[in-house]
C-alpha cells in the first residue's frame, strides 16, 4: 500500500482550502439547454420558453461587452444565474439572475423589461440595478443610497437580496482580474461590511463564509495564508481523524438505538482568524478548528443526542447554546454544544434535524413560502429586523445613518433577555437596558430613567446577558441623554436617541442656520433666496429646505458649501478682470503701457494661440485668434495690432475657452465627462445642451483654463474617455445659458 507522506498530506489539505479562490476566470458559457436542465431538475414545471427568451435578450443585450477577465460580459449574469439554481429558487428569480445588469450596463430600459417579460420581473431586476446617476458629494454617500435602495427593494421581495448576494458571490470569485489594488480592497471590504453578514442575517452560512473567505483573501492574504499553511499541517498530521471522531459519536448514537448522519469539517480560514483575534490566541491554543454536525429526524432526537453525548464525554463549561428552544432572528435553529470527544480533542458539535439544517445552509431560500409572498410567524420573526430598516427610512434618517444602523443590526451573536412578563427580547452581545428598553418600544427608550436586572438595581450602561429579566423604570419628565448613543449598540436604540434630540433642537439649529447662511451670502454680494436654497436641498436629497438651515445649524454642512451648491461659477477665480476696470492680469506683448483691452468672447483667445489686437472706439483693443472671423469685418487694416502674449501669460488668471462635445446617452455618460475635466484641473463656467436623440447628446461648454496646453490636456482627457464620442473645441458668439 502507498501511504502518502506528511508533506504531500499538507500540500493537498492547503490546495484544497484554497480551491475556491483558484478557480480560472475564463470557461465555456454554460448553453440554454444547460441553464433549463438545472433547473427543471428542480422544477419539472419550469417554463422553459420563458428562460430561453431571458437567455437570448441578456445575450443580445450585453453583445461585446467584456469583463476584466476577459470574458464576455453575459458569463456574468449566468454564472449568477447558475450559483441561483444551486439554491433551487424559482423561474423569475432565475430570469431576473440574467437580466439583472441590463438596466444599469446597457440600453434596455425598465419599461423594456417590463414590457417584455412582465411587471413582477421588472420589479425584481430593478431592485438589484445600482443607482449610477445620483448627485452626491462623496463614495460613501453613494454607497449609502445604494444600501437604502436595496433595504427598499428587499422588504418588497426578498428574492432581490437573494439575486444581489449570488451576484457579488461571482464578482468575489473572480476579483483577482481587477488590476487596481484600491478598487479590490474597496469592493472586499464593501463585501465584508455589508454583503456577508446580510446573507448571515438570512441564514444563508455557507455563502457568508464563502464571502468572507474572498474578501479575506484579499485584505489580509498574508493572515489568510499562514492559517492555510497551519491548518494543513494539523490535517496532515492526523488527516483521518476527522473521520474516526465522526464515526464515534454515530456509533455510540446508534448503541443507544438513535440513528444519525454524522460529519466533520475544518473551520474556513476567515472563521478561524476571527476566533484567533477576539480571543487573543495563537494558533496553537486553539483546539475547536474542526465542527461536527449530528444529523436526526426530529426535534425531540436532536435532545436524545445531546443527552447521550454529554453523558459520553464531558462537556466544556460555557459552550453550550440551544437555538431550538431559542432560535435565532435569522431562524436558525440547532444545538451547539462542545466536548473533550473520544480522542480527547476538544470538539464543536451541532445537533439538528434535517429541515433545519437545510435553513442552517440555504437560510430563506431553503423554503418556498416567500415566493408565495406569505409572512408566516417564522418569517415574521427571521424578517423583523428589516421592518426596523424601514422605519429607519420611513422616518427620514439620512442614508449614511441607515447604513450605519444597518450594519449594528447585521451581525448574530446575540443574548436573550425577558421582560417581566415574560416576553423574549433577542438584542446584538454587549446590548444594554437602554437598547432592550428601544427593542420593546420608542417611548419605552425615550421616557428610561432606571433599570432593574432579575431584580436589582443596575446602571444603564450596563451589558446584558443571557436568560437576564430587565425591567425599565420610566417617569414622564425625563428625555434621552446625548450621552446614551455612547454605549448603546443597537442601530434602532441610536437612531432613535438621535431622532429625539435632533426634533428637540431643530428649532434652534433652523434658527442658526439661517443666521449663517444670511451672512455667507451677504459677504459675497449674493442673494439668498427660499428657490435657491429648496435647489440645495434637492441636490442633497433632504425633504425640504428647512433641512438645510437645519443641517447648517448643526454644523453637520458648511455655509460655503451650500453657496457653491447655488453658485458653482464662484468657484473660479477672478483674477483676469479686477473690480475696479477691465484690465486683466494676462500680460499681452506689443500694447503700450496702460491701453485697456479685453479678450474676445468671440472667439476665446488662450495664452499659446496665434493672436491679433483690434483696435475700437472708446473700447480700447479687443484680442482675437488669428483666424476669428470678427477680423474679416473690421474696415482698415489700420486698426489691426501686431501683439503676443507675455513669457508669464500662463501664470496669470483663468481664461475661458470652448469646447462642443457629443457623449453617449447612457448612463453615467455625463458624470465621466465632468470627473475627467475635473481630474484635468479645468471648471466648468457655463454649459448648454445643443442637441439630444436615442443614440448621443451634444452640448458645448465653457471651461476656465490656464491656456492651450491646459486645453489640449483635458480635450485629450475626453477623446480616450468611452463615453465621448467626440469634442472640439469652437468658436462661437452665443453665451450657453447657465446650468
Amino acid at each position: 500500500m502507498n501511504v502518502p507522506s506528511p508533506t504531500g498530506l499538507v500540500a493537498r489539505a492547503a490546495k484544497a482550502m484554497l480551491a475556491p479562490f483558484t478557480r480560472p476566470g475564463r470557461r465555456k458559457l454554460m448553453r440554454q439547454t444547460d441553464l433549463v436542465e438545472l433547473v427543471q431538475a428542480y422544477d419539472p414545471g419550469a417554463d422553459e420558453g420563458l428562460l430561453n427568451k431571458a437567455y437570448v435578450y441578456a445575450m443580445t443585450a450585453h453583445g461585446k461587452q467584456f469583463r476584466a477577465s476577459g470574458d464576455p460580459y453575459f458569463a456574468h449574469p449566468l454564472e449568477v444565474a447558475a450559483i441561483l439554481t444551486e439554491l433551487k429558487l424559482d423561474v423569475p428569480t432565475i430570469v431576473t439572475a440574467l437580466l439583472h445588469d441590463t438596466i444599469e450596463d446597457t440600453l434596455v430600459t425598465y419599461d423594456d423589461i417590463k414590457n417584455n417579460f412582465g411587471e413582477e420581473i421588472a420589479g425584481l431586476v430593478d431592485g438589484v440595478t445600482k443607482l449610477s446617476q445620483l448627485e452626491v458629494f462623496s463614495e460613501r454617500t453613494k454607497q449609502a443610497e445604494n444600501f437604502r435602495k436595496l433595504m427598499l427593494a428587499i422588504t418588497g421581495d426578498i428574492r432581490v437580496l437573494l439575486v444581489k448576494l449570488a451576484d457579488r458571490l461571482h464578482n468575489m470569485r473572480t476579483l483577482g482580474f481587477i488590476e487596481k489594488p484600491e478598487k479590490r480592497r474597496r469592493i472586499a471590504q464593501e463585501t465584508l461590511n455589508i454583503y456577508a453578514p446580510l446573507a448571515g442575517r438570512i441564514g444563508m452560512q455557507d455563502m457568508r463564509e464563502e464571502l468572507e473567505d474572498l474578501a479575506f483573501a484579499e485584505l489580509d492574504p498574508d493572515a489568510r495564508n499562514s492559517i492555510v499553511t497551519h491548518f494543513a499541517q494539523v490535517d496532515g498530521v492526523g488527516s483521518d481523524r476527522v473521520g474516526r471522531i465522526a464515526e464515534a459519536i454515530k456509533k455510540k448514537l446508534a448503541e443507544h438505538g438513535l440513528e444519525a448522519k454524522v460529519y466533520g469539517r475544518g473551520k474556513r480560514p476567515f472563521s478561524i482568524w476571527r476566533k484567533l483575534q477576539t480571543k487573543k490566541l495563537n494558533f496553537e491554543q486553539l483546539s475547536d478548528i474542526f465542527g461536527f454536525r449530528v444529523i436526526v429526524k426530529s426535534k425531540e432526537d436532536c435532545y436524545r443526542a445531546l443527552g447521550i453525548i454529554h453523558t459520553s464525554w464531558q462537556m466544556v463549561p460555557e459552550r453550550f447554546k440551544d437555538f431550538i428552544s431559542t432560535p435565532k432572528t435569522n431562524g436558525y435553529r440547532s444545538i451547539h454544544t462542545t466536548v473533550m470527544g473520544p480522542e480527547k480533542q476538544r470538539v464543536e458539535i451541532q445537533i439538528r434535524t434535517q429541515d433545519m439544517h437545510d435553513v442552517a445552509e440555504k437560510g430563506v431560500a431553503a423554503h418556498w413560502r416567500y415566493r408565495e409572498h406569505v409572512a408566516g410567524e417564522a418569517e415574521n420573526a427571521t424578517y423583523g429586523w428589516l421592518r426596523d430598516m424601514v422605519d429607519l427610512l420611513e422616518r427620514g434618517d439620512s442614508a449614511e445613518e441607515v447604513l450605519e444602523n444597518s450594519r449594528l443590526n447585521m451581525y448574530q451573536d446575540q443574548v436573550f433577555c425577558f421582560t417581566p412578563q415574560g416576553a423574549l427580547i433577542s438584542l446584538p452581545r454587549g446590548a444594554t437596558p437602554i437598547d432592550f428598553a428601544y427593542a420593546v418600544h420608542t417611548d419605552l427608550g425615550n421616557s428610561a430613567v432606571g433599570a432593574k436586572v432579575n431584580g436589582g438595581h443596575v446602571p444603564l450602561h450596563t451589558p446584558l446577558r443571557n436568560g437576564d429579566q430587565v425591567e425599565i423604570i420610566t417617569t414622564k419628565e425625563t428625555a434621552p441623554s446625548p450621552l446614551w448613543e455612547q454605549f448603546v449598540v443597537t442601530g434602532r436604540a441610536r437612531a432613535e436617541i438621535r431622532r429625539y434630540l435632533r426634533h428637540a433642537q431643530r428649532g434652534e439649529h433652523v434658527k442658526f442656520g439661517r443666521k449663517i447662511l444670511e451672512k455667507t451670502f451677504a459677504d459675497e454680494g449674493a442673494e439668498m433666496s427660499a428657490k435657491a436654497i429648496e435647489e440645495v436641498a434637492k441636490k442633497l436629497h433632504l425633504a425640504k429646505a428647512e433641512d438645510v438651515y437645519a443641517d447648517v445649524g448643526r454644523g453637520a454642512l458648511r455655509g460655503s458649501e451650500v453657496l457653491a451648491a447655488v453658485f458653482p461659477e464662484r468657484k473660479r477665480t477672478d483674477k483676469h478682470k479686477p473690480k475696479d476696470g477691465p484690465l486683466q492680469p494676462i500680460s499681452i506683448r506689443g500694447l503700450t503701457h496702460g491701453i485697456a483691452y479685453n479678450l474676445a468672447q468671440c472667439c476665446h483667445p488662450l495664452p499659446g494661440d496665434r493672436i491679433v489686437g483690434l483696435m475700437g472706439q472708446g473700447e480700447g483693443v479687443s484680442i482675437h485668434t488669428i483666424d476669428c472671423a470678427e477680423l474679416d469685418k473690421a474696415q482698415n487694416m489700420d486698426d489691426w495690432l501686431d501683439v503676443g502674449w507675455g513669457a508669464d501669460s500662463g501664470d496669470g488668471g483663468l481664461s475661458v475657452a470652448r469646447v462642443a462635445v457629443r457623449v453617449k446617452n447612457e448612463t453615467g455618460s455625463l458624470a465621466a465627462v465632468m470627473t475627467a475635466i475635473a481630474a484635468n484641473g479645468g471648471n466648468i463656467f457655463n454649459m448648454k445642451v445643443i442637441s439630444r436623440n436615442p443614440l448621443y447628446f451634444e452640448f458645448v461648454m465653457d471651461l476656465e483654463v490656464r491656456d492651450v496646453a491646459h486645453l489640449q490636456n483635458i480635450v485629450s482627457a475626453l477623446r480616450v474617455n468611452n463615453a465621448v464620442e467626440s469634442v472640439d473645441r469652437v468658436r462661437e458668439a452665443e453665451t450657453p445659458a447657465k446650468v
